[in-house]
């Protein structure tokens, strides 16, 4: 007995802080091991995430503005170049991140720690986007509670909020449909409702004097930070079911809107405004610029939403095939959008006789003023009112989703055995803190915050932090081993398109955007007549310098960490982590494998074949990897 003892062969110790899951059955030690993150539960929680995440409400008050304002039906030209060279790229990119390593968007920076830095820029620009985002989605939870009566609010003016300058459309016109009111010096009964009642800012004098709370705008902010937090609570579990009715029911909606538009009197004017091509105007830099804006907004990237998604697939998901179906489709309905919005529009200009540039706006006052009071002129006006504030609601919701589980994912990433265990009391602490600090928004003067958060929050520190990534990821962790990875997981490697946008075109359009951005600078405004005050430009400069201060600070510390000379610590934490790449052990095949825990063979992928029998497709394609490295290394020395 003890001499077959003796000839057993003696395993080979492995350091405590080395051991896995599978070494712990073996030894006597118990080692606490973080609980599993998750993944998406059904097949299409991930798509249908992401064209809930990137079809927001940009697509409705964002797009068919600044389409007309840009060339009409010429603004496609640019629009659709800029989606191939900047939106479909970077897309991918972020998604074969989050996939590849299955971390949010703190963690993922593994790959290069000096730069970890970005990631916490992210976190800060998409916290004060969420604070905000909700605030939008509050007004649009008041005008759907408000839209459950047989009369709408806002269609007359014998209201107590109402001024002597309201003026209704129900009493401008005679039997004979003549203008009987000079209506240049009156404001729509919508306006009055929207400025007067829900806001109440005539009680405020600007962004310095707050005022008091409106209570009925605190509760239906209340109310939607509990419905993202009854959303979210399960993590993508929960929200990945959430987003079959509210990533598909905003298109059912809008065709219904749009047959609804197309069919009225006068719509025929509207289309004509928004489609007009006006070719000369693609001459000018301005409309490329606005094009490369909205493709970069409405996609969503930078905010590391689309990462933190990606980061919950299984590792052979196929993102090439999402990435063309969400970026293509998302687009399809900005147009689409286009239509159901400027055929109500010149519906409603032929109703005031009045040119449809006149009445068409962008941003909270299309969403909260115009469409509103062209709802009033519409047989059953308060179900058509219902529906379009429903669909708003379900669009921004999405969004909304997407910028909280990025922060939850990023923070329970970071410190997973204490977090990961309490992620849904640790999203219900994120939850209320956000409701807290959104309460000045619900002032009398909560207006003047939303716009100064809107427009210095995701300015220019978002690009900066898109181009850096963009950057980091082609020239520090390099092209080669990025377009390798991918190959592990989807099974080819991206092609000379892809390679020319990551290398060249993505990043030089995006820092001319930057460019374009700081040197086109134009102080905050709100309603073109209340202009900020210094103290109010400098606080919001000061929130877009904040986020890009991170990045350096970041370094900073990830150089304080290493040893030896400077340039050795420069060089030690760019370097990815011993433990960068796929999270489960059985898709860490070729180079990866090596860095295993307890992994004691130079010949890492033999162990791997040995360990789970046979080689599948992907894992040949590690053979084919192993290979490429051998010969990179080879070429090297000589």
């Amino acid at each position: 007995m003890k001499t077959d003892q003796q000839h057993q062969p003696q395993k080979p110790i492995i350091p405590d802080l080395l051991m896995t899951p599978s070494d712990q059955g073996d030894g006597d030690l118990e080692i606490e091991y973080p609980e599993d993150r998750g993944n998406w539960t059904g097949k299409l929680d991930f798509l249908l995430s992401c064209i809930g995440y990137c079809v927001g409400l940009g697509n409705v008050w964002r797009f068919p503005y600044r389409a007309y304002t840009n060339g009409g039906g010429a603004f496609l030209v640019p629009y659709f170049i800029m989606l191939a060279i900047c939106g479909i790229p970077i897309f991918f990119m972020e998604l074969s991140l989050g996939q590849f390593s299955s971390l949010g968007p703190l963690a993922v920076w593994k790959i290069s720690p000096l730069f970890k830095g970005v990631g916490m820029a992210t976190i800060l620009i998409v916290s004060l986007v969420a604070i905000y985002y909700n605030m939008i989605i509050a007004y649009v939870l008041f005008y759907l509670f408000a839209s459950l009566t047989n009369n709408l609010p806002w269609q007359y003016c014998s209201n107590w909020w109402n001024t002597d300058r309201c003026l209704d459309h129900h009493v401008m016109r005679t039997g004979n449909g003549t203008v009987l009111f000079n209506i240049s010096n009156t404001v729509s009964p919508s306006e009055e409702y929207w400025s007067r009642y829900v806001l109440h800012i005539q009680e405020s004098s600007g962004i310095g004097d707050p005022g008091r709370i409106r209570w009925n705008l605190c509760l239906c902010l209340l109310l939607a930070w509990i419905i993202v937090y009854l959303c979210i609570l399960k993590g993508v579990k929960s929200s990945g079911k959430v987003v079959y009715f509210t990533a598909t029911f905003p298109y059912l909606i809008l065709i219904m809107l749009l047959i609804r538009g197309v069919t009225l009197e006068g719509a025929w004017l509207g289309i004509k405004f928004y489609l007009t091509p006006q070719f000369d105007l693609l001459l000018s830099p301005k409309v490329w610029i606005e094009a490369a804006l909205q493709i970069f907004y409405s996609l969503g990237v930078g905010f590391g939403g689309l990462l933190t998604f990606a980061s919950y697939n299984t590792f052979h998901q196929n993102i090439y095939r999402d990435t063309f179906i969400v970026t293509v489709g998302n687009a399809v309905t900005s147009i689409l959008a286009g239509f159901a919005i400027f055929s109500v529009l010149g519906y409603m200009s032929q109703e005031l006789d009045v040119p449809v540039q006149e009445v068409a706006k962008a941003g909270p006052g299309l969403a909260f003023v115009v469409y509103p009071q062209a709802m009033t002129m519409l047989p059953l006006s308060p179900f058509w009112s219902f529906l379009f504030f429903f669909m708003l609601l379900t669009l921004g919701l999405d969004s909304q989703f997407a910028f909280l589980e990025t922060i939850v994912t990023a923070v329970t990433d970071e410190f997973p055995y204490y977090l990961r265990p309490k992620k849904a009391f640790f999203s219900g602490i994120v939850c209320i803190v956000m409701f807290l600090l959104g309460l000045i928004l619900t002032t009398e003067g909560g207006m003047y915050w939303l716009v100064l958060l809107d427009d210095y929050s995701a300015g220019f520190g978002l690009m900066v932090v898109v181009i850096t990534t963009c950057l980091v990821v082609t020239r520090v962790y390099g092209m080669k081993r990025f377009c390798r990875d991918i190959q592990m997981m989807l099974g080819f490697k991206p092609g000379i398109y892809f390679r020319a946008c990551w290398l060249f075109l993505s990043p030089v359009t995006m820092m001319a955007l930057l460019v374009y951005s700081i040197v086109k600078y134009q102080p905050s405004e709100y309603n073109g007549t209340y202009r900020f005050p210094l103290w109010a430009e400098v606080l919001g400069i000061l929130m877009g310098l904040f986020s890009c201060l991170m990045i350096p600070t970041g370094m900073v510390f990830a150089v304080l960490r290493e040893e030896g000379t400077l340039w050795q610590r420069i060089q030690q934490a760019s370097r990815p982590t011993m433990d960068w790449g796929p999270s489960l052990e059985e898709n860490r095949t070729g180079m990866y494998v090596a860095t295993l825990a307890g992994s004691q063979s130079p010949k890492p992928l033999m162990v791997h074949m040995r360990k789970y029998g046979g080689a599948t497709s992907y894992e040949n394609i590690a053979f084919q990897v192993d290979k490429e490295i051998e010969e990179d290394e080879d070429e090297s020395m000589m």
